[in-house]
């Protein structure tokens, strides 16, 4: 249970910080997508089922403000956490290489999943312009705010984990 009072305060906690905070510190509009930070640091960190849960709702909290269509983001964010998931198995705390090249490859893949169905699909061919202007940027910075926040939510799941350990072996 206390599991998931915390990983909602983390997703509505992103979501804040990615609509007001981070908003305010944009650079040429972009600003990090924490959500799939969070989508894809929870994903293989805890696994596919858990990817897959936290992506609906950040997708979902995102398709609610932002989405032209409910259940756009929800879907890409779904899929996303699911195969960050499929890394559950190698990954090792003490690395931080794999989650930045997972997150990063996430962003990128976000990206370019919605240029094609939101944009391509509609006649918009200008994708070296969106992609450069748009998509890496939004990587990088992404990039940079993930130095900072994957340790803490690394920490907060350890600290879970622990307790959840504790927990199960007063049963035994």
């Amino acid at each position: 249970m206390l599991r998931k009072i915390v990983v909602t305060l983390f997703v509505l906690g992103c979501f804040i910080l990615q609509c007001s905070v981070f908003g305010s510190f944009a650079f040429a509009g972009i600003i990090p997508n924490l959500m799939i930070v969070l989508t894809s640091s929870f994903g293989f960190m805890r696994g596919e089922k858990e990817g897959l849960v936290i992506g609906f709702f950040c997708g979902l909290l995102s398709d609610i403000f932002f989405g032209n269509f409910l259940g756009f983001y929800a879907l890409v964010l779904m899929y996303i956490g699911y195969l960050n998931g499929k890394f559950s198995r190698i990954f090792y705390p003490e690395d931080i290489k794999l989650p930045i090249a997972l997150i990063v490859t996430s962003d990128l893949s976000y990206g370019i999943l919605c240029y094609g169905l939101m944009f391509l699909l509609r006649g918009r061919l200008q994708f070296v312009y969106y992609f450069t202007h748009v998509i890496l940027p939004e990587a990088l910075y992404t990039i940079v705010v993930t130095i900072f926040l994957y340790p803490v939510i690394l920490a907060v799941n350890k600290k879970l984990e622990a307790r959840e350990k504790r927990s199960a072996q007063k049963f035994v």
